[in-house]
């Protein structure tokens, strides 16, 4: 039952990761590699800004901003300067890792001892797996809801028909790159997002963290899709949150 209940928390962390991973794989149909820079990028920020005394509920907010910022940047190369996806990944990852080191000051940061958003529930006397679990909820509906009421407006639907089909979507008047670089940084934003939690939920951020967070968007995004085919896209957002569970309990 312990191992149940961690992977099901641990899982609602991973499953914001799996969805950015899953705005750019599939809805704009991008193979984006800044991801595995974008993670440890909001773990950094947040680790940081926590030991410096902030707030966790801001420092978590300046993560997702950051993962954004990095987003805006990946988008502007690959739409801007025409350099093809995996490549603006690789360019991208590459300069946030040294970014990474200047944000933190040290390969580690310790959030021993550190208010972190798990650790107020905890101070209210829930139980830490409990509290782990009900900060994964809470983050992932609102994730969830707002993707569901952008996505329901014209820019939502624009970038849902850029990734359909770039031609037809310039052919009727879409700027199809903004509609990528806006793609790029909400799919980077909560990535980044999840490193924040992740690194609240460890107790430390480390400068290689983002290692293999592809693979395991992937795999949600891909078991999800196995199991759960021809569902509308907010069933999808629930689909890939099970995906990620199920992917966290095989590897437990």
């Amino acid at each position: 039952m312990d191992i149940l209940l961690s992977s099901v928390s641990q899982g609602l962390l991973w499953s914001i990761m799996a969805i950015g991973v899953y705005l750019t794989y599939r809805i704009l149909d991008i193979a984006d590699l800044t991801a595995e820079a974008s993670f440890p990028l909001g773990a950094a920020i947040c680790a940081s800004q926590i030991v410096a005394g902030m707030s966790p509920v801001l420092a978590t907010l300046l993560g997702l901003v950051g993962g954004m910022v990095a987003g805006l940047v990946s988008g502007l190369l690959h739409t801007k300067l025409k350099i093809p996806a995996l490549l603006t990944g690789i360019l991208t990852m590459t300069a946030l890792y040294s970014i990474n080191l200047r944000i933190m000051g040290q390969a580690n940061v310790s959030l021993l001892g550190k208010e972190t958003v798990m650790r107020m529930l905890t101070t209210m006397g829930m139980d830490s797996q409990m509290a782990v679990l009900a900060v994964g909820g809470i983050f992932v509906a609102i994730v969830i809801i707002f993707l569901y009421l952008f996505f329901s407006t014209e820019i939502g639907l624009a970038i849902h028909a850029t990734g359909d089909n770039n031609e037809m979507s310039q052919a009727n008047g879409i700027n199809t790159d903004t509609m990528k670089i806006m793609g790029y940084m909400i799919s980077n934003g909560l990535i980044a997002l999840s490193g924040a939690l992740m690194a609240q939920n460890n107790g430390y951020a480390d400068i290689s963290m983002g290692v293999g967070t592809i693979v395991i968007g992937l795999a949600s995004i891909i078991i999800s899709e196995v199991i759960f085919n021809n569902v509308s896209f907010v069933k999808r957002l629930f689909v890939i949150i099970i995906g990620s569970i199920i992917y966290l309990s095989l590897i437990h």
